[in-house]
């Protein structure tokens, strides 16, 4: 069973504002994109890609900031998340605004885990400035797993994570979790941050992890109504 907690304070022992702060933060080390910028209501990053050329992450659903920040949104590409369901967040929206399934921002105190690799696979890490990568591959040496934590602090935030179809079922995505957990733990990190899918909120509430509240996505499309991906 997945850990629900208020919005104040969970088992991780961060503040949901803390949890925020390290994501957005922690996301933008590990994109290797400009650090975020504190604008009213919440943060800006300025992401630069096609189909994601900003975004704002916003803590909660303020209807004034909501109003504002949409007026004032004209490029397409530009993605707002909101820490809180699409309920409280689409009727500050116009038709030009498409939302996007709902994700889930998690947390956890980092613990020691055994992250041995089943047999037919190897595992390893490496870090770089503030980005630590784990690869699983295969005994032909195929890409099985992977996933990338960028720390912020004492926070790391885990980001892409994937299993080749051809590998699922095999608890590759837990070892990556696992290698990772044991790489932050090793430079001095205390506390994971994650935002998931839908699929992915099982997996990480069996880790351990917290379910701190939904995230809403959505982002402007053309004024035709096409819209790039994030």
């Amino acid at each position: 069973m997945i850990k629900t907690y208020d919005s104040s304070v969970g088992s991780s022992a961060l503040t949901f504002a803390e949890a925020v702060r390290a994501w957005v933060t922690g996301w933008s080390v590990s994109r290797g994109a400009p650090a975020p910028v504190e604008v009213p209501g919440g943060y800006r990053i300025d992401v630069g890609l096609p189909g994601h050329v900003r975004r704002y992450v916003l803590p909660e659903a303020d209807p004034a900031v909501l109003r504002d920040l949409v007026a004032a949104a004209t490029e397409p590409g530009t993605w707002i998340k909101v820490c809180a369901p699409a309920g409280r967040v689409t009727p500050a929206l116009t038709p030009r605004w498409e939302v996007h399934d709902p994700e889930f921002m998690m947390s956890t105190t980092l613990r020691p885990a055994d992250a041995t690799a089943p047999d037919g696979y190897t595992v390893r890490t490496v870090t770089a400035d503030g980005v630590t990568e784990a690869e699983v591959r295969a005994a032909d040496g195929s890409l099985a797993a992977s996933g990338r934590t960028g720390r912020t602090g004492g926070v790391v935030v885990f980001d892409r994570i994937a299993t080749d179809a051809a590998h699922r079922r095999r608890g590759l995505g837990r070892l990556v979790m696992r290698a990772l957990g044991a790489a932050a733990l090793e430079r001095g990190a205390e506390h994971g941050v994650l935002v998931a899918t839908r699929e992915g909120l099982a997996l990480y509430g069996a880790l351990g992890w917290d379910l701190r509240g939904t995230v809403t996505p959505c982002v402007l499309g053309a004024e035709d109504g096409g819209s790039g991906g994030a």
